[in-house]
């Protein structure tokens, strides 16, 4: 891996003015379609049975314009400490949020689309700093992938979780972290496992979100239960996947989109929150309406709509059928992720499984949707992993 520099430097996040006045002017200015026509009335899934509803979109839309305050994310991510290096020609930035304790762990936490960085904030300091002095503390490192947020955007291909994971590795130890424990979900936890299959000299345990299982395996030996996350998983990637397909195939053509309309923006990403999130009727049940427009807003600025995307046409499919993980291995399956894979399966590939935790409810993003029962998932999950 080539660097041009070792270099580790402060980012300041100073998003000029007019560029917010541009997106307010282009919310403002947003043509909207039609209805959908399925039912309108009474609260529930049936609402988005053909994408985002037009009243939910107008109504967030108007907030995004009249209410939303970037500005206080951007405070935020000056707080808690947004750091920038560059790695094999390319910048990547991260929040880094040191613990006073002695005693602390440097932990690397990767997030994945359509999230972001925003997915760490309100979590971060308790990892860092529990009020708890018998919990276990983190030195937390939460990168942007490679086209996502303040990272650089790549030029050329190449930049799968094959490589963002050695690029993670190369961070840690520019950091001074030689052995680190990993957290990932989506995105992130496939990199986390690919981080403990490929790297357990620097590794000292995983805890992830998705234990995606080795291919071809069967159904015979399962329980019914067991059955059931299989096929809610395949049911998923068969039938409500498109977006993976579009993005993997076509980054470019999406990002056309994606980089220039705010509103389509918004309902590509909200879409997927709201199908997503252990919710009923709306994804703001769980998560704030400002938090949400955080991450979104982060994708706008930073004009990242296909640089994000292309982490389907690098990445999609390419876990390697091959890879074990022999380092501890801690695993959280929601109930309402959008891949629920049974112990049976995941221990085919992750071949020390010291936990595994499937909580009563949750969804994809519970770092958002349940900030503090995730604090206590991923310590207890590490503490295991590091025992």
């Amino acid at each position: 891996m080539t660097d041009t520099t070792r270099d580790i430097r402060e980012l300041p996040i100073e998003t000029p003015e007019r560029d917010l006045e541009d997106l307010r002017a282009r919310l403002a200015a947003t043509r909207l379609p039609e209805p959908e026509t399925v039912p309108r009335s009474g609260r529930g899934p049936q609402r988005w049975a053909q994408g985002v509803p037009l009243a939910d979109l107008t109504e967030l839309i108007a907030y995004w314009r009249t209410g939303y305050e970037w500005r206080a994310f951007e405070a935020r991510l000056h707080a808690i400490g947004q750091l920038v290096t560059r790695i094999d020609g390319l910048d990547i930035a991260f929040l880094h949020r040191r613990s006073s304790r002695p005693d602390a762990a440097p932990l690397v936490m990767t997030h994945g689309w359509p999230g972001s960085i925003a997915e760490f904030v309100d979590v971060i300091d308790a990892l860092a700093e529990p009020a708890d002095p018998n919990a276990p503390a983190f030195h937390v490192v939460a990168p942007s992938l490679p086209g996502f947020g303040f990272s650089g955007k790549p030029a050329g291909t190449g930049w799968g979780i094959e490589k963002i994971a050695a690029v993670w590795v190369e961070l840690m130890e520019r950091l001074g972290y030689r052995r680190f424990l990993a957290h990932g979900g989506d995105w992130g936890g496939v990199i986390t496992t690919v981080l403990g299959g490929r790297f357990p000299q620097q590794v000292i345990g995983i805890h992830t979100l998705v234990a995606q299982p080795p291919p071809g395996l069967s159904t015979e030996p399962l329980t019914p239960g067991e059955r059931a996350m299989v096929e809610r998983s395949q049911t998923f990637w068969a039938r409500r996947a498109a977006y993976a397909k579009v993005q993997a195939s076509s980054p470019q053509t999406i990002g056309y989109s994606l980089v220039d309309s705010p509103a389509g923006l918004l309902a590509w990403i909200l879409e997927k929150f709201a199908a997503w999130t252990d919710t009923w009727d709306s994804p703001f049940e769980t998560i704030s309406r400002d938090r949400l427009l955080d991450n979104v807003t982060l994708y706008w600025l930073t004009r990242s709509g296909a640089s994000s995307a292309r982490i389907y046409a690098e990445s999609h499919d390419s876990l390697d059928p091959a890879l074990r993980v022999d380092v501890p291995t801690a695993v959280t399956t929601c109930p309402h992720d959008i891949e629920t894979w049974p112990r049976p399966w995941a221990q085919e590939r992750f071949r020390d499984i010291v936990r595994w935790h499937e909580p009563e409810s949750g969804g994809h993003f519970p770092s958002l949707e349940t900030p503090e029962a995730f604090i206590e998932d991923v310590r207890a999950g590490l503490a295991a992993v590091s025992r």
